[in-house]
C-alpha cells in the first residue's frame, strides 16, 4: 500500500488522461455514476489498472446503456479502445452491456468481430456462471482481479505494441489458471485467489471516488472480510470466496490515515465476525470520523456494541432472519437462534434505534403452509420483544421487512433445486403483507418475483441464453425479450436437477467438490445444518489445501 491511496478520494474523477505510449483500457461498469460511486468491487480493478505504467485507462458508466458511451476522463468514445474490461456483478448488469455496446457500434457477438476491440469480463458473474456471457466476450477473468489480472493486461500491451495479433494472444493464455477464453480453454479453468489463502485478505479493497454524487456520500468504503465462515447453503458469497478472509486491523487504519476521509462505510458478509470491529470503530469515533456498517448478525449484536453504535449517532439497524421458519434456517444451514434474534430485537429498542430492517427469503425447496403459520406467529413475537424494549415512548423502532426470492444459485447445494414459481411468489409475498398489517410500524419491502425469475434464468443458464440476452436488449425489455425467445425457461428453472447433470458453469472451477455440494444438498432436505468455515481451515469441502485455487499455480 503506497501512498497513492488517496490520490482520487473527494473527486469523482482523475485528471485527464493521455495514452502516450500505453495500453489504452476502457474499464466501463453497468448503470449511473452515483451507484457506482458507492461500488467497490470496480473502484479496487480501477486502483489496481491505474497504477501500471504500460496501462491508460478510462472509466465509463453505462447508465441504462441507450447513450453512445463517453469515458468520464476525456469524453473518448468506447469504441476507440482496443481492450473493454467489463465488470459484471448481477445478472441485470448484462442488459445494460450488450445495449451500450450496440450504442457505440461495436459488434457484440464474438463471432462478428475478429477485430480489437478485445472485450474482457470480470466480476462475481463470471465465477457464479460465464456460460450466458461466452457467445460475446473475448476473455473471461474468473477470480479475484489482485491475482494477476494487471498483470495479463501488461503482456497483452507488450503483445499488441510489438505488432501481434490478438487472436494469437488468446491462444497463448487460453490455459492460464482464471483465464476462461470461449471456445479455447482446456475446462473447467480454476479460479484464482490473491493471497497465500491464510485467513487475512491480502489486499483489502477500498474506494478511490466519492463525492456527493456518490449512493453514499463522501464515505470512504472499506472492505473488512470477503467471504463468509457460516457456510449458509444459499449464499453464493459464502463459496465463491472461500475461504474466507478479514482484513488486519493495522491495514485499514492505515488507509484511514493516510485518506482522512470524514466518513467511512464498512462493507462485509460477517462483520460482527471481525475479532477488532468494535476496537476499529472505537479508534475512528477518536478521530471523528463517521461510519456506517452492512448487515449485522444478531447473535453478534451485544449490549457493549449497540450502546457504542447509538452513542455514536447510528439509528439504523439492519439484521437478517433469512427465511420463514427454523425448519427452513436449518435446511439453509443458517446458524441462528430464535431467542438471540428476539434480543437483538429487544436491545434495539431499548438503546433508542428507530429503525431495523429485517432481511426474509421465500421460495424454498418444500416450503409449506406449516411455515408460515411459524412466520406469522413470530412476528407476533418480534412485536413484542419491541414492546418490551421500548422503555422511551418518542423513540419509537420501526421495522421493515425486505422480503427476497430464493434464486437457486450455482456452486451452492442449491444449484439442484428447483425455483419456485413467479405465481406461488407473488401469492406469499401478498399473504405476508397481510400478516404485517396487525402491527404498528411494521412496513413490507418485497421483490419483483418476475425479476427474480429472470435472474435465476440467467444464472444457472448456458450459452443459449445469449439470444434473450440479445432479444431483450434490443426489444423493449425482459417480457418482451422472453416472448420472442425460443427457449424455455421452465426447463432451467423448474424442476429439481439429476445427481450427476453437468451444469454449464462447470467450465470454471471454485475449487469446491461436487460431492461435498451434493452431500449439503441432502442434507437440507433432512433440515440438518453443517459446521461453517473454521479459521484454521479444514479439508471438507475441497477448497483448503488445493493449490489451484491459488495465484500462478
Amino acid at each position: 500500500m503506497g501512498s497513492t491511496r488517496g490520490l482520487y478520494f473527494g473527486r469523482t474523477s482523475p485528471p485527464p488522461v493521455e495514452h502516450g505510449g500505453r495500453l489504452p483500457v476502457a474499464l466501463a461498469i453497468p448503470g449511473d455514476k452515483g451507484p457506482a460511486l458507492s461500488t467497490l468491487g470496480w473502484q479496487a480493478v480501477y486502483r489496481l489498472l491505474a497504477a501500471e505504467a504500460d496501462l491508460s485507462v478510462e472509466r465509463f458508466f453505462l447508465g441504462r446503456g441507450h447513450d453512445v458511451p463517453l469515458s468520464e476522463e476525456g469524453k473518448a468514445s468506447l469504441s476507440s479502445f482496443p481492450v473493454l474490461a467489463l465488470s459484471v456483478s448481477f445478472e441485470e448488469d448484462v442488459l445494460r452491456l450488450l445495449r451500450a455496446l450496440k450504442a457505440a457500434g461495436i459488434p457484440r457477438l464474438r463471432s462478428e468481430r475478429p477485430d480489437p476491440p478485445l472485450l474482457v469480463a470480470g466480476g462475481p458473474l463470471c465465477f457464479l456462471n460465464p456460460a450466458p456471457l461466452a457467445p460475446f466476450c473475448d476473455l473471461i477473468w474468473v477470480g479475484e482481479a489482485e491475482a494477476g489480472f494487471a498483470d495479463l493486461l501488461r503482456e497483452l500491451k507488450g503483445h499488441l505494441f510489438s505488432g501481434g495479433d490478438p487472436q494469437d494472444f488468446l491462444a497463448a493464455v487460453a490455459n492460464r489458471p482464471g483465464v476462461y477464453v470461449p471456445g479455447r480453454t482446456r475446462v473447467p479453468t480454476p479460479r484464482v485467489v490473491a493471497g497465500d489463502g491464510g485467513p487475512l485478505l491480502a489486499e483489502p479493497a477500498f474506494s478511490c471516488f466519492t463525492g456527493p454524487e456518490a449512493v453514499f456520500k463522501d464515505a470512504l468504503l472499506l472492505e473488512v472480510n470477503r467471504g463468509c465462515p457460516y457456510g449458509c447453503r444459499f449464499c453464493a458469497a459464502g463459496y465463491i470466496y472461500r475461504p474466507p478472509r478479514h482484513a488486519a486491523l493495522a491495514d485499514l487504519q492505515a488507509i484511514v490515515e493516510d485518506i482522512r476521509p470524514p466518513k467511512v462505510g464498512l462493507v462485509g458478509t460477517a462483520l460482527t465476525d471481525w475479532p477488532d470491529l468494535l476496537p476499529f470503530l472505537r479508534w475512528l469515533d477518536e478521530r471523528k470520523v463517521k461510519f456506517s456498517l452492512s448487515s449485522l448478525r444478531a447473535d453478534g449484536l451485544t449490549e457493549e456494541l449497540l450502546t457504542f453504535l447509538r452513542a455514536c449517532g447510528v439509528r439504523t439497524v439492519t439484521l437478517a432472519l433469512e427465511a420463514p421458519s427454523r425448519r427452513l434456517r436449518l435446511a439453509a444451514s443458517k446458524k441462528l437462534e430464535e431467542a438471540d434474534f428476539l434480543r437483538a430485537v429487544e436491545l434495539c429498542a431499548r438503546h433508542g434505534v428507530n429503525h431495523l430492517r429485517v432481511y426474509c427469503i421465500i421460495g424454498w425447496p418444500d416450503e409449506n403452509e406449516a411455515d408460515y403459520e411459524e412466520f406469522s406467529g413470530f412476528l407476533g413475537e418480534i412485536a413484542t420483544a419491541r414492546e418490551r424494549g421500548q422503555v422511551r415512548k418518542k423513540e419509537f423502532l420501526r421495522l421493515t421487512l425486505g422480503v427476497s426470492c430464493l434464486v437457486p444459485k450455482p456452486w451452492t447445494p442449491f444449484q439442484w433445486a428447483p425455483m419456485a414459481s413467479e405465481e406461488y411468489l407473488d401469492d406469499a409475498l401478498r399473504r405476508i403483507k397481510v400478516m404485517l398489517k396487525p402491527y404498528k410500524g411494521f412496513s413490507l419491502s418485497g421483490d419483483d418475483a418476475f425479476l427474480a425469475r429472470v435472474q435465476g434464468l440467467i444464472s444457472r443458464g448456458g450459452e443459449n441464453v445469449a439470444e434473450l440476452l440479445l432479444l431483450a436488449a434490443d426489444h423493449g425489455g425482459w417480457k418482451k425479450g422472453l416472448a420472442l425467445w425460443d427457449g424455455d425457461q421452465s426447463a432451467v428453472l423448474d424442476h429439481e436437477r439429476g445427481k450427476d447433470e453437468v451444469f454449464p458453469w462447470e467450465v470454471v472451477d471454485l475449487g469446491v467438490r461436487r460431492e461435498h455440494l451434493w452431500r449439503e444438498w441432502e442434507r437440507s432436505k433432512q433440515a440438518k445444518p453443517s459446521p461453517g468455515c473454521p479459521p484454521a481451515g479444514c479439508a471438507v469441502c475441497g477448497v483448503c489445501g488445493l493449490g489451484r485455487r491459488r495465484s500462478g499455480t
